[in-house]
């Protein structure tokens, strides 16, 4: 089975987190999405059009 690679933006999101010392599943409650669905848009399974500006706005990353 091919190993999942985070997107260079899923990447920054992780660290984000991490220096936030907050979990994919707080940020995604606070999207109003799953954390399944904040996944594959990490991973570039998804777009995630709608939820990126809020990622990077509730994150503070450019």
């Amino acid at each position: 089975m091919k190993k999942r690679k985070l997107t260079p933006f899923g990447l920054k999101v992780k660290n984000r987190l991490a220096d936030l010392n907050m979990t994919q599943k707080e940020l995604s409650r606070k999207l109003g999405t799953s954390d399944a669905y904040l996944s594959m848009i990490l991973y570039g399974e998804r777009s995630g059009n709608m939820y990126i500006e809020d990622i990077k706005n509730m994150l503070n990353i450019n």
